[in-house]
């Protein structure tokens, strides 16, 4: 009798551990991981995990080696002597690093020494801000010395006001050795002020250590040249997208092979997001969005031959590669995630196709935990176009129960919406607070072909507004949706969405909520810092009035010109340091909702830009979020 009795209270502990579900706390307590590389003697895997502790309001690290084939990790503190140094040249002579520079004058102190205490900041053109930071007149430079040398090395861009690497992103990814060591290239943007602040135009600049001498290796192409390294024949390669101001062109794979730079995915209809060459140099694997994934694909080097690269798909299903880590045999290691799992460390058998997890940082969280469902949904869009939606489920779901449902509106404007893991707009916590979410791959989207990707510019409040009201109104036929409780959120892009919809969805939704959203095209057009962005999406500056194109997205397409129709509930939320969609935007918005009468809420982070970083402003963000459904929703 006591061991039916043990057995059953095991049953019920364990059945209680399954219904347990994704919270915002338990959200930020999974460790992030960083894939840093194999080992040299390519036995093991280095790796990083950031631990968030929302007491502290800050992230602490952990370095691991983990057995390349599977097994228990090790804690290690150092990777000096196991991983091989890329910024160390292939002769170990010389180390190529960065360091940032004061070049320009800016501040009053600057100008008027004897005025030290004044805090002006003086300003010629353009590029005064970027993304969350203020230009002081400081620039990130490549430098190079001796490897056993202390000390300040040689400049390669001394007295040049430019930027290598790249902000505001950019690090030694942008810079590497040549296989002789006799050279050093490096990603630039040789633009200065306005020029800079309209252009996308980076170039790979070689810089030879002899001569002292640097040449633009990519000089006849207009758009970003970006990701240098050389194959393991000695093959330059880079991600290039042809058209200068479009930073959402097709990417495309590069090789400069014998005089010739050949194009290994021009005739491929997508666009490239990483890359890593085979061991042989004979293929280049790379990640590309698919169908609302992120998949592994590879191509073929069929040299000056006149046979066309073969791009092929090679994995298939509801996850996201999400970069490569290198090759262990026949096997591929990549980082992989999905709706309800972060991050973690796969292999990829090429011949058996199989799949092997060998990281496991938040298996344990994970498998006490109620999992949403993830679905793919196909709807057909107003234009008679075929849709993917992503629908996701509450854990336990049930389908004889009414759910409230929230339509998610992705940013970018050309950002992809697959299997990844946000730990913001988190779709697994979403659902585990009892929503249905329904996630669109609206126009705008890669992965769907080139076409697809590129109808949203221009045309912000068109098509794409159709295909979010498609998807919704497609959904809300189910049976479990809750039609009188239908919620719209989105950020960026998706708080544009939830801006422009606000004053056209015809008492669709209940709620809205919109965060770092474009409220006012017209004053986003004169206040973001990279201004190549508002004016290649817009087609001109508003003051082209006898531009057709431009007047729609500042008139038709204007959020502000339709907030007299704004009669629904709206949280606005806001980063004080975004300086992408700058905080005006969300001002606007909330001072007219208020003005109307409109039930309204500013949520105003001062120092986040246009993410929230910091644990404790993540979890305000969350629980604000939730608050707000429950109030509205």
């Amino acid at each position: 009798m006591k061991k039916v009795l043990y057995i059953t209270l095991i049953m019920i502990n364990l059945n209680a551990m399954a219904q347990r579900v994704m919270t915002p706390e338990l959200l930020w307590k999974l460790g992030r991981i960083t894939t840093l590389g194999i080992t040299k003697d390519e036995k093991s895997i280095i790796y990083k995990v950031d631990f968030p502790s929302v007491e502290e309001n800050k992230s602490n690290s952990k370095l691991y080696a983990l057995p390349i084939n599977g097994g228990k990790p090790t804690e290690i503190t150092t990777t000096k002597e196991v991983l091989k140094d890329k910024n160390v040249s292939p002769d170990g002579k010389y180390v190529v690093y960065h360091e940032e520079v004061k070049i320009d004058k800016v501040h009053g102190k600057d100008f008027y020494p004897e005025l030290e205490k004044s805090n002006v900041q003086v300003y010629n053109g353009l590029d005064y801000r970027h993304w969350d930071k203020w230009n002081e007149g400081k620039f990130n430079h490549v430098f190079y010395k001796e490897s056993t040398e202390n000390g300040v090395g040689v400049d390669l861009l001394s007295g040049e006001s430019f930027d290598s690497p790249q902000k505001p992103f950019g690090g030694d990814e942008d810079y590497i050795w040549s296989p002789d060591s006799k050279s050093i290239l490096y990603v630039c943007k040789k633009k200065s002020g306005t020029a800079y602040a309209t252009s996308t135009n980076t170039d790979i600049y070689e810089y030879h250590l002899e001569t002292k001498k640097t040449i633009n290796r990519t000089e006849p192409n207009l758009g970003y040249d970006t990701n240098p390294v050389f194959s393991p024949t000695g093959n330059l390669t880079w991600l290039q997208m042809k058209r200068d101001g479009n930073e959402a062109d097709k990417n495309d794979i590069i090789v400069s092979f014998k005089g010739m730079n050949i194009n290994l995915t021009a005739h491929w209809d997508g666009t490239v997001e990483n890359f890593k060459w085979s061991k042989n140099g004979e293929k280049v694997y790379f990640v590309a969005p698919v169908d609302g994934t992120l998949q592994l694909f590879e191509v073929d080097f069929p040299g000056l031959t006149k046979k066309m690269p073969q791009v092929i798909q090679i994995t298939n299903g509801n996850f996201d590669v999400v970069d490569i880590v290198g090759f262990s045999g026949d096997s591929v290691i990549v980082n992989r995630t999905d709706m309800n799992h972060a991050s973690e460390i796969f292999s990829y058998h090429l011949k058996t196709k199989s799949w092997k997890q060998l990281s496991n940082v938040n298996t344990e969280i994970y498998n006490s935990l109620a999992l949403s469902k993830t679905e793919k949904r196909y709807v057909t869009t107003t234009d008679g176009k075929k849709m993917l939606v992503w629908l996701i489920l509450p854990p336990n779901f049930d389908v004889t129960k009414k759910y409230p449902t929230l339509l998610y509106c992705q940013g970018g404007p050309q950002a992809p919406l697959t299997q990844f893991y946000s730990f913001r707009w988190n779709f697994q916590l979403m659902a585990a607070q009892g929503y249905v979410v329904v996630a669109p791959n609206r126009r705008g989207m890669p992965g769907h072909g080139v076409a697809w990707n590129e109808q949203i510019s221009k045309d912000w409040g068109g098509q794409v507004m159709d295909d979010y009201l498609s998807a919704i109104d497609d959904v809300a036929k189910e049976i479990y949706v809750d039609k009188n409780r239908l919620g719209c959120v989105g950020a960026s892009f998706g708080g544009y969405s939830a801006f422009y919809l606000a004053g056209i969805h015809n008492n669709r939704f209940k709620t809205f909520i919109a965060h770092d959203g474009v409220f006012n095209t017209q004053s986003m057009y004169g206040t973001t810092e990279e201004v190549f962005f508002s004016h290649w999406e817009s087609g001109g500056a508003y003051w082209e009035k006898d531009n057709a194109i431009a007047q729609k997205i500042f008139t038709q397409f204007n959020p502000a010109n339709f907030v007299q129709k704004w009669n629904t509930p709206i949280l606005i939320i806001q980063g004080g340091n975004d300086f992408r969609v700058p905080i005006g935007q969300a001002q606007e918005a909330f001072q007219a909702a208020q003005l109307l009468g409109v039930k309204s809420r500013f949520l105003y982070f001062p120092e986040e830009n246009h993410w929230v970083l910091k644990p404790q402003n993540a979890i305000v963000w969350q629980r604000e979020f939730y608050k707000w459904l429950k109030e509205t929703l």
